[in-house]
């Protein structure tokens, strides 16, 4: 199992932020490594939306996963899940007002992403790479939240 966290200031309120955040619809146009995205579910963002999302890797292929949103309280955190090929990984994402300083009005975005091997080739490659794969999340969920904070 491994966990990275991110944290990033956006300077927009929460609402703001949140409802760039969750209009899964729009994901591809403010997502700079987001080739295409599938939204699956019609209901209104919250548990049980799932959709699929393309991602240009830094070698220039891609990769689709598909993402559920396991648990949501608006507009304060949610909780996505995704299996993956021979891992699983969850990400919670919580939105935290600056109600105080310089930077009063903005949000605090936190991403922690959680992954396990699911099966043994995963358990091996994990073990062999594993920094390396922190590493590549960590930097994929900064520039993520880089292009959240241009958008917001």
């Amino acid at each position: 199992m491994s966990t990275v966290a991110v944290t990033r200031l956006i300077e927009a309120p929460v609402a703001a932020v949140w409802q760039v955040f969750t209009d899964l619809a729009r994901r591809r146009d403010w997502l700079s490594a987001v080739t295409a995205v599938e939204v699956l579910t019609q209901e209104p963002f919250g548990a049980g939306a799932t959709w699929r999302e393309t991602r240009r890797m830094a070698d220039g292929g891609e990769i689709t996963e598909e993402f559920r949103v396991l648990e949501c309280v608006i507009p304060e955190r949610f909780v996505v899940t995704s299996p993956g090929i021979g891992a699983d990984y969850r990400m919670t994402y919580s939105f935290v007002p600056v109600i105080a300083g310089r930077h009063k009005g903005g949000t605090m975005v936190t991403v922690v992403q959680d992954g396990g091997a699911t099966a043994p080739a995963g358990r091996f490659l994990a073990l062999i790479f594993g920094g390396l794969a922190a590493g590549t999340a960590e930097g994929a969920l900064r520039r993520d939240l880089d292009d959240l904070a241009a958008a917001a």
